[in-house]
């Protein structure tokens, strides 16, 4: 481990061999998880200058602000990144549903042994 990456206060992300660090977003008031995303530098900086979540997009190899169609905006109330600096924790407050199927998160469903069952 880089003992300066996790006791410094500068903001130094170790970015993966293809340039991205998990995100993790959760809702302000309930504390819930909305959603689990990647970002690359640009989409890091993005999120930090807007204040709205800006994401890397893997499937399309392109940058995306989330809502950019949908309106459903993920507001950033505040932004962690974790000891290691490889995973970010976004902190929202989500303007609609988070996942692109309408559900409020994207972890609408619960494991029930070799099933999946809808969480109310």
């Amino acid at each position: 481990m880089d003992q300066n990456r996790e006791t410094s206060r500068s903001l130094d992300p170790r970015f993966d061999a293809n340039g991205l660090i998990t995100a993790v977003v959760t809702d302000h008031r309930s504390g819930s998880v909305l959603m689990v995303a990647h970002m690359n530098a640009e989409a890091l900086a993005a999120t930090q200058a807007s204040g709205v979540a800006h994401f890397w997009s893997r499937s399309r190899q392109t940058l995306w602000r989330k809502g950019e169609t949908s309106g459903n905006e993920l507001r950033v109330i505040e932004m962690r990144i974790d000891c290691d600096q490889d995973a970010v924790w976004i902190i929202a407050d989500p303007a609609g549903p988070a996942c692109h199927t309408g559900a409020r998160s994207c972890f609408y469903r619960r494991i029930d042994g070799d099933a999946l069952a809808p969480v109310a």
